[in-house]
């Protein structure tokens, strides 16, 4: 017969089957209560001539022998957890219980052709975890602090052992049968000897061994494919307190997506204890979770954890039975406050980074304006509330966000733009105190100026009546046609020179591409109409002024002209002599 598929669930032994283990006990089955990854469980007795009773007090587990849980629980019960050590190491300890469940034998049994093993086990009843849903998620904060002081014992107990359990969560820990108060750790299918022969496994990483576990609770170092350690025992146990206390964990909307859910772990324990404590819900603080997975973030991967100093730190005032009642408050009511806490750590600091931002890109621009400008710009100028003034939201906390924050205290919580001003306005005297004195605008050269832009002589003759005034005259005395003939050709000759030569030399200071500092005033002292301050050009209105010649060149070329014109003027008055 072909061998049966590996991890398949085994076909059922008959009711009443007798098993004999390896010890020669006999063991009478019963119906089946339960199946597992391993396989099925089967009430069980010790009297073989009688039916199975339904209140019996132990149970068989049964997989195929090819399939490996069973197998490794079988080892960790044969080498670990003994009822004779076990018993020894309470006495030592002064505890009356230690929730492992007994071992009580195991061995091979072949039914159909088919080849099965088997194991004795103490008979237990429901799993926290069905405790948990009918309580809406959550438990009372003095049976989570005595739920972890039990189970450090355990882990202290099977550490010493050379096993580590690697699976640690509330479907895993189940009530007693006789006494549901008594809770026990079950289910070490996926035990792991970190330490054979005392010899501790190497901090090895491999990365297609990454993510092994229950995704909610698997230790960092479970995630990065390092081998099960005691330090990942303990901090799984942590993420179970912080579940049960809370209701829920920063990571239940990416459980689907294995590397999120170690990047938010990964931010919980780099922020201890602040991350923990604010997940706090009404009526049980998260204080003493917090200071145990920041013991547990001090371990090194083969250091030998402090268990007395754990259990200290989970203390409760309450002692005794456990109550596993309804926890006050509504049910399910924390999954809204449990969140991500650095998710909305980057949320502030995100808005304070955008505010911070938007008030440090004007500040560049006027230092741009300063340097640029010749005249100082008034304070009340340079910088003013910007289009959308940022909204200062109170949390329930009553902290504010970083936006809404300034560097001295003020008395309402709402900053305003009118006190910045005023802050800015003695720095901006300060500053042009130590500025030099600029240049005035009257000294420094405009834009270039085009050919039509030039104001013209009004050297035209005025018509009066249907006959022309000529109004040329020089040195206040009238000239006759001849003259002003040649008086009016040489002003023409003289007009052209001085607009060529300025041209060039305004293209050369103004730059005809708008650079340096003659097109920056351009640009921010230019109204509509085109009008250019400190230049020669001008608008509409004062286009007929006579134009201001600047210029060693054009000054020198007028003066030349004068010169000219007195010589002709000789020449014209040695020529009017003899008339």
């Amino acid at each position: 017969m072909a061998p049966p598929r590996k991890r398949a669930l085994p076909k059922p032994l008959p009711e009443g089957f007798v098993l004999t283990d390896t010890e020669r006990k006999q063991w009478r089955l019963g119906k089946i209560i339960g199946e597992g990854g391993f396989g099925l469980i089967y009430l069980a007795s010790r009297d073989v001539n009688r039916p199975v009773a339904a209140d019996t007090d132990f149970v068989i587990k049964v997989e195929y022998q090819e399939n490996g849980p069973l197998f490794s629980e079988l080892k960790f019960y044969q080498r670990a957890a003994k009822p004779e050590s076990m018993k020894k190491w309470k006495t030592s300890r002064k505890l009356d219980f230690l929730g492992i469940p007994m071992y009580w034998g195991s061995g091979l049994a072949e039914y159909n052709d088919l080849r099965y093993r088997f194991m004795a086990m103490d008979r237990l009843g429901s799993d926290l975890q069905k405790v948990c849903e009918c309580n809406g998620g959550r438990l009372k904060k003095a049976t989570v602090l005595q739920l972890g002081q039990g189970l450090v014992s355990v882990l202290e107990y099977i550490h010493e052992n050379e096993y580590v359990h690697a699976d640690i969560k509330a479907a895993n820990l189940m009530l007693g049968y006789r006494d549901p108060e008594q809770v026990y750790l079950a289910d070490y299918g996926l035990s792991y000897r970190y330490c054979p022969d005392g010899v501790h496994k190497e901090y090895k990483e491999n990365p297609k061994k990454g993510h092994n576990g229950t995704i909610e609770y698997t230790s960092l170092d479970a995630h990065k494919g390092l081998a099960p350690s005691r330090r990942g025992d303990l901090q799984i146990l942590g993420f179970c307190l912080l579940h049960w206390l809370c209701g829920s964990l920063p990571w239940d909307s990416v459980l689907k997506n294995p590397t999120q859910v170690q990047e938010a772990k990964t931010r919980l324990m780099d922020n201890l204890p602040e991350s923990v404590q604010q997940l706090s819900v009404s009526g049980a603080s998260t204080d003493e979770v917090a200071s145990f997975l920041l013991y547990v973030k001090t371990l090194e991967y083969q250091d030998t954890p402090d268990y007395k100093h754990l259990k200290n730190v989970l203390a409760s005032v309450v002692t005794g039975r456990l109550d596993f009642s309804m926890p006050p408050g509504p049910a399910g009511g924390s999954a809204t406050k449990v969140q991500d806490p650095p998710t909305r750590e980057k949320q502030k600091a995100g808005r304070a980074r955008g505010a911070a931002r938007a008030k440090a890109v004007p500040a560049e621009e006027d230092e741009d304006e300063k340097k640029m400008k010749p005249k100082p710009v008034p304070a009340h100028h340079k910088k003013g509330p910007s289009p959308v003034k940022p909204q200062v939201q109170q949390r329930d906390d009553g902290v504010l966000p970083a936006v809404g924050r300034s560097l001295r205290p003020r008395p309402k919580p709402v900053v305003t733009y009118k006190e910045d001003s005023e802050d800015e306005d003695e720095e901006e005297k300060e500053e042009e105190a130590a500025r030099p004195t600029p240049i005035p605008a009257c000294y420094l050269r405009g834009p270039p100026i085009g050919p039509k832009a030039q104001p013209k002589q009004n050297t035209k003759p005025k018509r009066t009546g249907g006959k022309t005034e000529d109004r040329t005259t020089t040195s206040g005395r009238q000239l006759r046609p001849q003259q002003r003939k040649h008086v009016l050709t040489i002003q023409t000759h003289m007009e052209y020179w001085e607009r060529w030569d300025e041209r060039p030399l305004l293209h050369r200071e103004g730059d005809s591409h708008g650079q340096g500092e003659d097109s920056d005033r351009c640009n921010e002292n230019t109204d509509s109409c085109g009008v250019w301050e400190g230049s020669a050009l001008r608008g509409p209105e004062e286009e007929a002024a006579p134009t201001q010649r600047k210029g060693l060149l054009s000054w020198f070329i007028y003066l030349l002209s004068l010169l000219l014109l007195g010589a002709v003027l000789g020449v014209c008055k040695s020529a009017l002599k003899p008339f």
